[in-house]
């Protein structure tokens, strides 16, 4: 009688190969899942973090850089005014001193007020 195969259920060695199959199998796949998850979570964080900056700086009170230390101006504008231009080029200057930051309001009303008398 010659030997044929075995018909039917696999032996023992083909349903520990098997299994080794199936479960080497799934080990990939749940290891591709899980680093999935773990990449689209991570890209979520970094979504939420960056709209909470955004919020924050959205939310947060616009100030001005501190005025850098510059020597007071009012002496040089309290020197009596020359008639005709001098005046509005003082007045001018004071402006520029203003927009520049080195005056603040109350300075710059207080020099324009001694300029015009």
């Amino acid at each position: 009688m010659p030997l044929m195969g075995r018909m039917g259920r696999p032996g023992l060695l083909g349903m520990a190969a098997r299994t080794a199959v199936v479960a080497g199998t799934a080990t990939a796949v749940s290891g591709n899942v899980a680093r999935r998850q773990q990449r689209r979570a991570q890209d979520k964080y970094e979504q939420h973090e960056y709209e909470v900056q955004q919020e924050a700086a959205a939310m947060a009170p616009q100030s001005a850089p501190p005025p850098q230390y510059a020597p007071p101006a009012a002496p040089a504008a309290a020197t009596a005014p020359a008639p005709g231009g001098d005046l509005v080029a003082e007045l001018q200057q004071l402006a520029q001193l203003k927009a520049q930051g080195i005056l603040s309001d109350a300075e710059f009303e207080t020099a324009k007020a001694k300029l015009l008398g």
